[in-house]
């Protein structure tokens, strides 16, 4: 697959072409290289996903990775979505329940909320005492297309998520790290999916080009 998706790129290239292989993340072609970078990291914090947990959109990787998950719940801005159990909007702190989860797992999501500060304050304030926040954002990403394009805000680096959830949770209970380097960057623009680079490819970590921010953030006890 990596020997046919390199002679695709170099036609690529020749062809003068603008758009990418994929208009689709890479989903039409395999694993988005974001996703490997998101469920890697997840893989690393089953511990944290545990009794009463709340997932933005699906509970997919709550079923996936959840280790001695009790209750798992749904949260969507959406309420036509069948699965969400909390209809809420994460600018709106009042309308989340207070201290009511052990784990909030929220990836790829914070760019479409104006309001951080208020979006971390409904984060926190749903959490219960020394529960566990697990949060991915982009810093390099096509827009979506599934969203009107007024509806996307930010880019966020890890040093903007330190601050930011540093300034509610306290810094000492906040871990913050960027995934990524300039090969991973330049396929998940093209569109190449994840198994059409080496492992080696896609886990060499470079500073200067991340491509997403995780962060795990914990209330304090």
């Amino acid at each position: 697959m990596r020997l046919r998706s390199r002679l695709e790129y170099g036609r690529w290239l020749l062809s003068g072409r603008t758009q990418p292989l994929s208009r689709h993340w890479g989903y039409d072609r395999g694993t988005p290289v974001d996703r490997w970078y998101i469920e890697g990291w997840l893989s690393g914090r089953a511990g944290d996903i545990r009794g009463s947990v709340l997932e933005v959109k699906d509970s997919g990787y709550t079923r996936r990775f959840g280790m001695g998950v009790t209750a798992s719940h749904v949260l969507d801005l959406d309420a036509s979505n069948r699965e969400a159990t909390l209809v809420a909007d994460l600018q709106r702190p009042d309308e989340f329940p207070v201290a009511a989860f052990d784990c909030i797992v929220l990836t790829q999501t914070l760019q479409y909320v104006y309001d951080l500060p208020a979006a971390v304050a409904s984060i926190h304030g749903a959490l219960r005492p020394g529960g566990v926040c697990l949060i991915t954002v982009p810093i390099l990403s096509r827009l979506d297309a599934a969203v009107p394009p007024e509806s996307e805000y930010w880019r966020m680096t890890g040093a903007a998520c330190a601050r930011l959830f540093g300034e509610r949770f306290g810094t000492s209970n906040v871990q913050v790290s960027e995934c990524g380097n300039l090969r991973a960057g330049s396929a998940f623009l093209l569109g190449l999916a994840a198994e059409e680079l080496s492992e080696q490819e896609l886990a060499a970590a470079d500073p200067y080009f991340p491509i997403l921010t995780t962060v795990r953030a914990m209330r304090e006890s």
